[in-house]
């Protein structure tokens, strides 16, 4: 069998519920990785955000922030940043809505707030420490993804309002922001010219609305059976939960052990 890359999202299929790596995992990757196949990480995480998993799993290319930055073994390969003006028109509309907004690049995440409800649950169940407050930190940084902070029932308001941008909730109080080409699958995409590999030798496995893109795109995507309704019908299989040896039965299941 000649070799393949596979890509895992973070929380959800890499992490359990409790943002650990079971042993079934970490062995399941070693293991791949033993076997001469390419392992990569494909996340909405900024790569301040898992660097210490990185360490652990001993993983040295990656998909972050959605897309927007792509790593290969170490080495930039892709950037894609929203442009200033894109930012302080949102951030402008969002203070009209008294939605906080938040801005990310490589090392780290601001607020245009001291302080609010939805960042603390959103972000705290990410189990990270919350984001400063900073303003003016998109206008001296290059942000490759901004947050707003708002329910589901206001996301319609800027996806109207902002065409120009991409809109991915991930929380009930958090949505993603990116460029309107941006997404897991265009970054795996630039992988693969990098690579210069066939979409037929991509693996991919996710659980979360934003990885359904990158479901799709790949030769083979996997679905955790943590995953919501609309992931396991964009994936070509479903594997089981997380908590239950998901990442090692869907490797088993398409074949990878």
């Amino acid at each position: 069998m000649s070799n393949k890359t596979i890509f895992f999202d973070i929380d959800g299929t890499i992490y359990d519920e409790n943002k650990k790596v079971p042993p079934s995992t970490s062995e399941a990757i070693a293991e791949l990785k033993r076997l001469g196949h390419n392992v990569a990480i494909a996340t909405g995480r900024a790569p301040y955000m898992f660097e210490g998993l990185r360490e652990e799993l001993e993983i040295d290319s990656y998909v972050s922030m959605n897309g927007q930055l792509v790593v290969y073994k170490g080495e930039t390969i892709y950037r894609n940043p929203i442009s200033t003006d894109s930012l302080k028109s949102l951030t402008v509309f969002a203070e009209k809505q008294d939605h906080p907004v938040a801005y990310m690049d490589p090392y780290g995440m601001k607020v245009n707030v001291d302080t609010h409800v939805d960042i603390e649950t959103s972000i705290g169940s990410l189990k990270l420490a919350l984001p400063q407050h900073d303003a003016e930190y998109f206008l001296n940084h290059d942000i490759y993804q901004a947050m707003i902070f708002c329910p589901e029932d206001k996301e319609t308001v800027y996806v109207n309002e902002y065409p120009d941008l991409y809109f991915i909730r991930w929380h009930s109080v958090c949505m993603d922001v990116l460029p309107k080409n941006g997404s897991k699958a265009n970054g795996i995409a630039q992988m693969m010219k990098a690579l210069g590999v066939k979409k037929g030798d991509i693996y991919a496995f996710g659980d979360g609305l934003n990885d359904i893109e990158m479901l799709k795109f790949v030769g083979h995507g996997i679905a955790m059976g943590n995953a919501e309704h609309k992931v396991k019908e964009a994936a070509s299989y479903v594997t089981r939960n997380v908590s239950d040896n998901g990442i090692l039965e869907g490797l088993r299941m398409v074949g990878l052990l």
